[in-house]
């Protein structure tokens, strides 16, 4: 839906461009493209920030189904680490070899 409105918002930039300004083609042309590349590089962002966060939600889940996930060569298991969930990280649970020790669950694969 945020598409959809980003989309409106530049149709009108550049029908204000054309209707009510007295730039010239060339420099209409230049403030299009920044525009678009603007636009382009957010979304590429947007997509890029979405995917890291499913990566680490995806790792999350494994870790709550039982299974054994690496994070940074470390295997992160529920026998050994304990999950917080405000901040999305794995910390040693006491008496193991991983006391105390914090991995981001970003870092998972």
């Amino acid at each position: 839906m945020a598409y959809i409105y980003g989309l409106i918002i530049f149709t009108l930039l550049f029908l204000t461009l054309h209707y009510f300004t007295e730039l010239n083609r060339s420099q209409k042309l230049i403030i299009g493209a920044v525009l678009v590349t603007v636009i382009l590089g957010a979304i590429a962002y947007n997509k890029y920030n979405q995917a890291q966060r499913d990566k680490m939600l995806n790792a999350i889940v494994k870790y709550k189904q039982g299974k054994t996930i690496t994070c940074n060569g470390v295997e992160v298991n529920a026998t050994t680490y304990s999950l917080s969930i405000g901040t999305h990280t794995f910390i040693g649970k006491k008496n193991t070899p991983h006391y105390a020790e914090m991995i981001s669950a970003s870092t998972c694969e």
